[in-house]
Parts: structure tokens; sequence; C-alpha cells
């Protein structure tokens, strides 16, 4: 007699960089994805070398080892939702939206970032890889994750453009992005934190902790939370309300592993 059918299981999609330290991107998000009940694929697009202070170096993955590894997944599994992270190289972008194309029925959240200054990267021109990611990647995002000062600092540097002067945010909406969740985002003097800009809609708003950990976890926290509630078939707005109930929480436990920054704690009570 066969096993009875198990309960269908959340299978979100990530692609991202390998943090060795396991305090951010593809270790973390796997460990985050299980604590919310879902199984992670994962597409290592590059290497980190890093330790809590810092990351001294990437390695870019090949084009083409990416996109082999995740057909491999997109066609064995029952994938739900794709999660897109830091990405450092036109040529990568390419191929991920070609993937995030050829799979434009699975809800894409994109977390957009600046390109890190290590010297790996130096032989890339950074305007080259953000124009990649507001071209290539946003019109296909159905929900895009930024620190909200990082559209600004596009906008004033020209890459960013908009038929609405002086809306970086507008300017996502234009490229295709609908949803656009700001992280650190000001809500009032001296109060930063969450606004979800749809387009012509008010914002929605919520308050956000200071931050005690880097910043940057706390916004791939945030995405990847949200690809798991939307691999389990929330409707993005939806997602998005419990997202930030669920980050807000987890954000309450941090620990100091070693000589640099804090990072974010998601080990259960009996193995911290």
């Amino acid at each position: 007699m066969s096993a009875p059918d198990s309960p269908a299981i959340p299978l979100p999609l990530i692609f991202g960089p390998f943090d060795p330290s396991g305090a951010s991107h593809l270790p973390i998000d796997a460990v985050i994805c299980a604590g919310l009940g879902a199984h992670a694929g994962s597409v290592a697009t590059a290497i980190h070398v890093q330790d809590t202070a810092g990351t001294e170096t990437i390695q870019r993955l090949a084009p083409d080892l990416v996109d082999d590894q995740a057909r491999c997944l997109l066609e064995d599994m029952a994938i739900g939702a794709l999660k897109i992270g830091p990405q450092y190289d036109p040529e990568t972008i390419s191929t991920l939206a070609q993937i995030a194309a050829d799979y434009s029925a699975l809800p894409l959240v994109l977390q957009l970032c600046a390109p890190p200054p290590v010297p790996d990267l130096e032989d890339l021109d950074p305007e080259e890889t953000i124009g990649a990611l507001l071209e290539l990647l946003v019109p296909q995002a159905h929900l895009v994750v930024v620190d909200a000062r990082l559209p600004e600092q596009w906008a004033g540097q020209g890459l960013l453009s908009s038929t609405r002067a002086d809306d970086p945010i507008g300017a996502l909406h234009e490229l295709g992005a609908p949803l656009v969740l700001c992280c650190n985002a000001a809500l009032g003097p001296g109060l930063n934190g969450l606004i979800l800009h749809a387009r012509d809609q008010a914002g929605r708003r919520w308050p956000w902790p200071a931050p005690r950990v880097r910043t940057g976890d706390a916004e791939s926290l945030l995405a990847t939370v949200l690809c798991c509630l939307l691999a389990r078939g929330l409707d993005p707005d939806e997602a998005v309300s419990q997202a930030v109930a669920t980050a807000t929480a987890l954000l309450e436990r941090h620990f100091h592993p070693g000589m640099g920054q804090r990072i974010l704690l998601h080990a259960g009570p009996t193995q911290a």
C-alpha cells in the first residue's frame, strides 16, 4: 500500500550569492524558509569570501552554469515563487531575466542592491549592471524590495528616469514594477519604517525597528519571507502585511558570532 500524499510544501526558488559566514543570502535564506514551513531551492550566482566584518572578494559563477542549475530545478520541482537577490554583472542578469520570462507565471520578488565596492568587480561598469537590473528584471518583478535611499541615489545619477520629475518610485512603476516595498523610509521626524508603494495609490506604512544588524540583512529577510508567502499562494498585498509582521519578530533575535557586526539569529532556542 502506498503512503498517503504529504501536504503540499511551498517551494520558493532563490537566486543569489553564497555567503560562507551564514549571515546572509543563500545559507540563511534556506534556514528562514524552513522556519516558515517551506523548502527552498537555491541557485548560486556568485561565491563571496567574507566574514562578519565584510566582503573581501566575490567570485561570479558562469551564466551558463546558473541557467543550467535553475532550469534543472524548475523542470523537476513545483516551484511556487522566485526571489532574485544581489546580482553583480549584466550577463548574469540577462540570464536571470530570460529564466523569469520563461516562467512568467511565477511571482518574482526582486531585491534591488547596488554592486559592492570590491576589487573583483572593478572590471565591470556599475552603471551597466544597474541599468541591466532596471531594464531587464524590474519590468518582470511582481514586487521590488529596496532601501528607500537607493532609487533616490540612482535618480540623482541619471540612472533612473521618469516622466514625473523627482519621482524615483514612480520611475520603478513606469518600468513595470506594480509594488515597491521601501525599507528605511522616512515616516516622520526621526522615524523610519517601511512604505509599500502601489501604482497610483497611497502608500501603506509600517514602523520598523531601528536596525541593530546589517541593514541589508533586513531587506533580504523581508524579500525571502515574501517569496515564501507567495509560494504558499498568498496574493502580493496580503503577503506584504504578513511578511512585515513575521520579519519584525525575526529581527528581534540576533547575536555576535565574530569580530564584525551582529547578525540575525534564526536557530531555535535549543540550538542557540
